[in-house]
């Protein structure tokens, strides 16, 4: 029994001992592999019979393992270079904040990796303290840090000095960035991001050294430099002060006012100018100091000119245009201007007649004391015709309604002119981005032809609009549509559904317009127009109607100061008839005028004196019915206008929203038929003064058959001028504007009582009393205040001088203006007098929005005291404006 005992004993204890063997000759099989470590001894081949990966979630296993670089099945040294490598790939992909590959065992010479990751953690959300919104705005922008994305220490070092740049080049030197990394506790690995910009006081120049300008005096540098934004005054001692006054200190803007230094020199003839050294050094934490010391060398002269290559144009026509002789200062500005850059340079004959690849060489070739003799070296090649013509970017229009405004045209020659002219027709016509229209112009050596691509940017320029408004009558409800791009032909053929729902395609417009206050005022309006009628030559075609009514709200106006003047000139003639003032309730359905109207136009576009100009004609007709309303010399009764309008016009600016450089000329003449000429009425005794005193009734039928066809003619001329004052898109431009107007009459005893002008304020139509009239802004003073005795203006004049500057171009335009004007109004022509104005000052801005239109408001003072008014001055008005005034 002991026996059995002791043997099961025995037993047990070998079995324990082979374990125990067997586990410790598997435990000495596991290799764990770290790249960090060093091992000793030698290293053994293994083939990697297994990789898994531990600690990232989100990731695809073959995706990870794709990055080490290792694959199974593939052989590799433990310990060896292959696990170091695949360790520093996830280091340099940045991605991780921890990489190891560890082996789970070796089996043979098989070994099984394991690789361990820690993602970097994500952004959840990035805070900027002490910027602006719009600075705030351009961080985002520029920084590349994104809500979501992983973050890594490079890309706060690349972010901060990012920050720091921009901030520089604003001026702020001293701005101090610190971007902080804080673990957000609301979620699994994400991080807050907190920005914090200390931006400091800007930079600025408290005094520049400007030392060897001998030759060069302080008066001749100081109004250049001024003008770039460069140097102040300047001091006798050769210092200029106020350098930069009011402006930031930037490197870009030290390195500009350097290079319009040496450029003003070689402007005065002193072509080796140089600046030997400078240097900028800060006085405190605002300011810095400038020293220049510049080496101004001799000024030179022409003295030879000599023209070589040229065949197509004699030496002495070159002479001419270039306009430099024998003897002028070597102005190497004014003659880069005169060979390339004017509208009537060198290089634009040359370029205007297809000589596309033509160069032109100024060397100079002896220089003799102060004297320069320069050799003009033509290349003129040969004529290049346009090959190909291409579009890009236009998906709304038909391609031969764009192509119909191009000037280039395949197999014509080459033309800078016509570019230029294509690109402003192309931007003038409103369907593309005006500041994205530019040609991409392809020279086709070998064949001596030229492609040209228009990039183009399509916009929408189709409007909608719907506004409600208050006023002394209640609730002004307005709805209406203009539609840009409307195809008639469409309308009721077969592809109209090819170009969307709405018949589009062609560039015509359609425009539909409702307006209402209730039973107090409505009209509706529509019209149609387009510029190529017949789609092959550029004549245009217009047709419009409408139809309003307005009742009259004798009530609000009783007392009002206008209609004491109104009463005061007319009833003081005998033709204001005050038995028709019933004043009984607010407004009375049984008065009112109705007009209804309508018009057709044709126009042309000239030839001569340039196809700038453009010739219309203008057939109209309008009735006028009115019903005891006591606003005209007529209350009741109907009147008929019929007239023919001719007007001679020519649009040259370079962009429809905001022109920069052109002009708008218009001058128009209204006529109707001389009915008093052959009608055989005694118009002197009609009606007259001496009738309305003893016969009220036949006073009011004479007025009726006196005023049942009108008749005037009526003569207008109005002029824009835009001239930017530097080179760029973003300019200042001086807009200035003059306008006159006359409304005369074939007889002295039918003067007409509609058509007549009503000026002052915001120079928006809208309804009225004094109905039938047109409108004439003038800010800084009420509507019509301007007016004489508030009913009858016969001659107007309006002057403007006005600086605009644009914040935004493109699709939504803004601009800013200040502006000076006057102008006035005269009850008689005879009156007329130019210069006695009525003037005001103010600023404004203007926001165009592709749906809604042109949208502004001006603020204006105005300075002498109007018709209509119980003060003595215009005064403060602000003006609200809707649509483009021309």
């Amino acid at each position: 029994m002991k026996l059995c005992l002791r043997m099961k004993r025995l037993l047990l204890c070998a079995a324990f001992f082979i374990l125990s063997s067997s586990l410790f000759t598997l435990m000495a099989q596991d290799v764990i592999v770290n790249p960090d470590i060093s091992y000793a001894g030698t290293a053994r081949e293994c083939e990697i019979g297994g990789i898994s990966v531990k600690g990232v979630e989100g990731y695809e296993d073959y995706v990870l393992i794709g990055l080490s670089g290792l694959s199974v099945g593939q052989k590799i040294s433990v310990p060896g270079n292959e696990i170091t490598e695949a360790v520093k790939r996830y280091w340099k992909h940045g991605l991780f904040s921890r990489a190891a590959i560890t082996a789970d065992s070796i089996i043979g010479n098989k070994i099984y990796l394991c690789i361990h990751l820690a993602s970097r953690p994500r952004v959840s959300r990035i805070n900027y303290i002490g910027l602006k919104k719009a600075e705030r705005d351009d961080m985002e922008a520029k920084l590349g840090l994104l809500k979501g994305a992983q973050i890594t220490p490079n890309m706060i070092d690349r972010a901060k000095i990012l920050a720091k740049k921009y901030f520089d080049d604003k001026g702020y030197k001293n701005a101090e960035i610190e971007i902080i990394q804080r673990d957000d506790v609301t979620s699994k690995n994400e991080v807050i991001l907190d920005v914090s910009v200390d931006k400091k006081a800007k930079m600025k120049v408290r005094k520049i050294i400007f030392e060897g300008n001998d030759q060069l005096k302080d008066s001749k540098i100081k109004g250049s430099l001024i003008s770039k934004g460069a140097f102040g005054k300047i001091n006798e001692a050769g210092k200029f002060k106020n350098f930069y006054k009011a402006k930031k200190f930037t490197p870009e803007r030290y390195d500009e006012a350097k290079k319009a230094l040496i450029e003003k020199y070689n402007e005065l003839g002193y072509r080796d100018a140089t600046i030997l050294e400078d240097s900028v050094w800060t006085v405190d934490d605002k300011h810095v100091n400038v020293f220049v010391k510049v080496d101004e060398g001799q000024r030179y002269f022409l003295r030879n000119i000599t023209w070589v290559g040229n065949t197509v144009v004699t030496s002495d026509y070159l002479d001419r245009v270039l306009g430099m002789k024998h003897g002028d200062v070597y102005n190497q500005k004014l003659m880069k201007k005169r060979l390339t850059e004017d509208d009537d340079a060198v290089g634009n004959y040359y370029w205007n007649n297809g000589y596309l690849f033509y160069q032109l060489d100024p060397t100079e070739v002896n220089i003799v004391g102060d004297s320069i003799d320069l050799e003009m070296r033509i290349r003129e090649g040969q004529q290049a015709h346009i090959s190909h013509v291409r579009i890009f970017g236009n998906d709304r229009l038909y391609e031969e309604v764009v192509r119909r405004e191009l000037r280039t045209k395949p197999g014509d020659l080459f033309s800078k002119d016509a570019i230029q002219r294509s690109a402003r027709e192309l931007a003038s016509i409103g369907h593309f981005d005006p500041e994205k229209v530019n040609p991409d112009i392809k020279p086709n050596y070998e064949d001596g032809t030229v492609d040209i691509n228009w990039e183009l940017e399509q916009k929408s320029n189709d409007q909608l609009e719907f506004s409600l408004g208050w006023g002394q009558t209640g609730i002004i409800g307005r709805v209406g549509i203009k539609l840009n791009n409307f195809s008639m032909r469409n309308l009721f053929g077969k592809n109209r559904m090819k170009r969307g729902i709405m018949p589009i395609g062609d560039g015509e417009q359609l425009s539909l317009s409702l307006q209402s206050n209730g039973s107090y005022y409505s009209s509706v309006s529509g019209g149609y127009s387009t510029g190529w009628f017949g789609g092959k030559r550029p004549n245009s075609f217009s047709f419009s109607a409408f139809f309003s009514k307005q009742s009259d709200i004798s009530s609000t106006y009783r007392n009002s100061a206008w209609m004491n003047n109104y009463y005061n000139y007319y009833g003081g003639m005998g033709m204001y008839n005050s038995s028709y003032y019933d004043y009984t309730s607010l407004y009375d359905d049984d008065k009112y005028i109705k007009l209804f109207g309508a018009s057709i136009g044709w126009g042309k576009r000239l030839r001569w004196p340039d196809d700038y100009f453009n010739l219309s004609l203008a057939l109209s007709y309008t009735r006028y019915i009115l019903q005891d309303w006591n606003y005209f010399l007529i209350a009741n009764g109907n009147c008929n206008n019929i007239n023919l309008g001719i007007t001679l016009s020519r649009v040259s600016t370079d962009n429809q929203l905001f022109p920069r450089r052109g002009s708008e000329f218009m001058a128009s003449l209204t006529i109707t038929p001389p009915w008093s000429a052959f009608d055989n009425k005694d118009y002197k005794n009609l009606a007259s003064a001496e009738t309305y005193k003893t016969d009220i009734d036949r006073y009011n039928d004479e007025l009726q058959e006196k005023y049942r066809w009108i008749e005037y003619h009526k003569w207008k001329l109005k002029t824009k001028t835009f001239t930017p004052l530097s080179g760029g898109n973003k300019c200042f431009v001086v807009m200035t504007r003059v306008e006159l107007g006359l409304l005369g009459s074939y007889n002295t005893y039918k003067k007409s009582p509609f058509e007549t002008f009503y000026v002052g304020g915001d120079g928006m139509s809208g309804y009225s009393t004094s109905y039938a009239e047109e409108t004439i802004g003038l800010r800084g003073y009420e509507n019509g205040s301007l007016t004489p005795y508030g009913a009858a203006g016969y001659a107007y004049d309006r002057f403007t001088l006005e600086l605009r500057y644009p914040f935004m171009l493109g699709n939504t335009t803004i601009y800013g203006l200040g502006f000076l004007e006057g102008g006035n109004a005269w009850a008689e022509m005879k009156n007329f007098n130019p210069f006695d104005l009525k003037r005001s000052a103010g600023v404004g801005l203007r926001i165009f929005l592709p749906m809604v239109g042109l949208m502004g408001i001006d603020w204006a003072y105005g300075f002498d005291k109007p018709y209509i008014s119980s003060t003595s001055k215009g005064g403060s008005q602000f003006h609200f404006v809707l649509g483009q005034e021309f």
